[in-house]
């Protein structure tokens, strides 16, 4: 099993420990740095920052926005990108959720599914360099009736084929994900649910293309505080995990407070949702279960991290993503070199 980090959003503060946290995984051998966009920083720009000043790490981002970015756009970007850094890049997309889509993008949040398939198979085509022609429900290129022509990128990326992950929570968006997709980015994975709630839709989709999961990356990100104090750590992530699963969407349309209910917290997840939604975070934070944070991240010593990162492995896990957490940076990079000890104390590496 690999490792990778995630650096989350830009703009929070903290650039450029995250530049020290990304250069410090780099030297560590880490397998890859990721990073988010939501409506702040964009990934593409953070990325090119992180791959100029690393070596060997890859970077990939967590995800880019299917509405926010036609997808040749796209795949110019993640050709240039892997250009840039000597082939280094992974290309993460997701179609973000309803209130970012509409509120921000002013795209309709409607057939999420087709729209990344059809999305998926532009920006592939495109990379291969082939002359862009394509018939969808959702795009048709060139145009109809039109002066356009069908044309091909000019640049050469790094390599032949740029790997494509895509984020996915629901059983459908997961099977589609392992029929269509080189990687499943996963959020809130729990190594004892894993196989109901994610590796058993992606198996099914990598049957329903043919193919098993070898060579199929399973990615998810883990938030990791290293400690002797697991509920003390675990207390930390209440506020996130309330984000996530009360408040990230609306009562009908929340991805992360649906994955909740399907891991067993269907009363608890409701109660954060109600809670988060009236406006009364910190009711929400402590209505959170100290055991779905537990089983979501990676808490306490050393020996019990690379214990569940075993547990991990075993559920599927190929690419464990860590987001370290500290409130300085030497916390962050001593949080960082602990999931390396962390990772060979397992055997693992």
């Amino acid at each position: 099993m690999r490792l990778g980090i995630n650096l989350g959003y830009w703009g929070a503060g903290m650039d450029g420990d995250n530049l020290a946290v990304a250069q410090e995984a780099d030297r560590l051998g880490y397998d890859v740095c990721w990073a988010a966009e939501a409506y702040g920083s964009d990934a593409p720009t953070v990325l090119s920052w992180v791959a100029a000043q690393t070596e060997s790490i890859d970077i990939g981002s967590a995800i880019m926005q299917i509405p926010a970015r036609q997808p040749a756009m796209t795949a110019m970007t993640a050709a240039t990108l892997d250009s840039l850094s000597g082939g280094r890049f992974r290309l993460g997309l997701g179609v973000s959720g309803p209130q970012v889509s509409e509120g921000w993008y002013g795209v309709k949040f409607d057939k999420p599914l087709a729209r990344t398939r059809e999305y998926v198979e532009i920006v592939r085509k495109a990379m291969s360099r082939e002359r862009l022609s394509y018939e969808g429900q959702h795009w048709t290129l060139p145009l109809p009736d039109g002066p356009g022509k069908p044309i091909k990128l000019t640049i050469h990326p790094e390599r032949e084929h740029i790997p494509v992950y895509i984020a996915a929570i629901g059983p459908k968006n997961l099977e589609q994900t392992g029929e269509i997709g080189d990687g499943a980015l996963l959020i809130f994975p729990s190594a004892e649910h894993l196989e109901d709630t994610a590796i058993k839709h992606l198996r099914a989709g990598r049957e329903k293309a043919g193919q098993t999961m070898e060579g199929f990356d399973v990615c998810p990100t883990l938030p990791l505080a290293v400690g002797d104090d697991v509920k003390g750590l675990a207390d930390m992530f209440r506020p996130y995990t309330a984000l996530y699963v009360g408040g990230m969407g609306s009562p009908k349309q929340n991805f992360y407070n649906q994955l909740a209910q399907r891991m067993g917290y269907e009363k608890e997840a409701a109660e954060i949702q109600e809670k988060y939604l009236s406006g009364d975070k910190s009711g929400a934070a402590t209505a959170v279960p100290h055991q779905l944070i537990d089983q979501t991240t990676l808490l306490g010593p050393v020996e019990r991290i690379s214990d569940r990162m075993q547990a991990y492995a075993a559920a599927g896990v190929t690419t464990l993503t860590l987001a370290p957490a500290g409130f300085t940076l030497d916390e962050r990079i001593a949080a960082l070199r602990a999931g390396t000890d962390a990772l060979e104390r397992s055997g693992l590496a």
